[in-house]
């Protein structure tokens, strides 16, 4: 199996996607990830059978069930699935295509939609409507064949936790007003001294890096927490007189990615999604070695990031110029070992 994989990895080849991908072998294929064109948007060079041109949009649909149908016969158990699907306007009406794709998806292929990730667009088109405003997002379907798929969710956006670690220093001063208010408090002489105590030693992990910060509530001088079960905060407050809330600050990470538009110098392709999210997903659902396909690589966006990130990747498209001009992008990305990074 390894051998037979290893053909392709790498590579980028040209031709029909869904007659290509029949060619990879079951169960090889860690995550493909791609964004297929669009209904009825552009013209990627008139070839036969391509997908974005049927007259209709189940029609589309249809092409591109197709397509996941062997995305995922070649995904392993613990692999993963995301399509990125661009909506269209018809006669002024917004024909939902996205979403009834994913819906079509879902009833017709043995695949579970986990994520529905939002790309919100920093710089939409710069044109304004009289009757509609200016579409700014586009979703990124994420589908697995069981519930063991590969899910790295602390990779996932962590520029955001090294951004808060950084802002929150190492703890200097926090938690000092609370010594005052567990004084002032008509907590008994013994929970002072075990919520004094239970303060330090707070106080200490915040100092170590253990946790980011904390909060503490005193019975009698906070609020008491709404609801709660036996043994919960409320039961803390009202046993020992007070509760601390540790707060370990990881980012919550939402099914929200904001990222601007990008092309790239000299580029022929008409749409290309920012490298910086294919980085962020692959981050999110592989490991470097894994194996990344690309069935609609266009202008090579994904190969690139998966160079980037020492991820094998495999690219498909049927339009030759495109396959040209993606493979001289990945060729002139030079990697710097000793430096463990990349230059373009």
């Amino acid at each position: 199996m390894s051998n037979l994989i290893d053909e392709f990895t790498n590579k980028i080849f040209c031709g029909n996607s869904l007659e290509l991908i029949k060619k990879l072998p079951d169960s090889s294929i860690n995550l493909v990830i791609t964004s297929p064109p669009y209904f009825k948007q552009r013209d990627y060079g008139g070839y036969d059978n391509e997908i974005g041109n049927e007259k209709e949009v189940e029609d589309y649909i249809e092409s591109l069930r197709k397509i996941v149908h062997e995305c995922v016969r070649i995904l392993r158990e613990d692999g993963n699935i995301v399509f990125n699907i661009g909506d269209k306007y018809d006669g002024g009406n917004l024909l939902l295509v996205p979403y009834r794709f994913a819906i079509e998806i879902i009833k017709k292929e043995n695949v579970k939609l986990v994520n529905n990730i939002t790309w919100v667009k920093l710089n939409p088109t710069p044109r304004q409507f009289q009757r509609r405003l200016v579409s700014s997002t586009e979703p990124f379907f994420h589908f697995v064949k069981s519930n063991s798929y590969y899910y790295n969710i602390n990779y996932f956006l962590n520029f955001l936790d090294n951004m808060k670690s950084k802002k929150n220093g190492n703890g200097n001063g926090i938690g000092k007003k609370y010594f005052g208010l567990i004084e002032n408090s008509d907590l008994t002489d013994e929970q002072k001294k075990r919520a004094t105590d239970e303060l330090r030693s707070v106080i200490e992990e915040v100092k170590c890096g253990k946790i980011s910060s904390f909060r503490m509530k005193i019975r009698g001088l906070h609020s008491m927490p709404f609801g709660g079960q036996e043994g919960g905060r409320k039961t803390q407050i009202l046993v020992k007189g007070f509760t601390i809330i540790k707060i370990y600050d990881n980012s919550i990470k939402r099914d929200v990615v904001e990222s601007a538009v990008e092309s790239i110098k000299d580029g022929k392709h008409p749409a290309i999604y920012p490298e910086y999210l294919i980085i962020e997903f692959l981050k999110l659902l592989t490991k470097e070695g894994d194996v990344v396909l690309d069935p609609f690589i266009g202008s090579g966006t994904t190969a690139v990031a998966c160079k980037k990130l020492k991820r094998q990747y495999i690219g498909f498209d049927i339009n030759s110029e495109y396959c040209t001009n993606a493979q001289n992008r990945i060729d002139n990305i030079k990697i710097d070992e000793s430096l463990n990074e990349w230059i373009i």
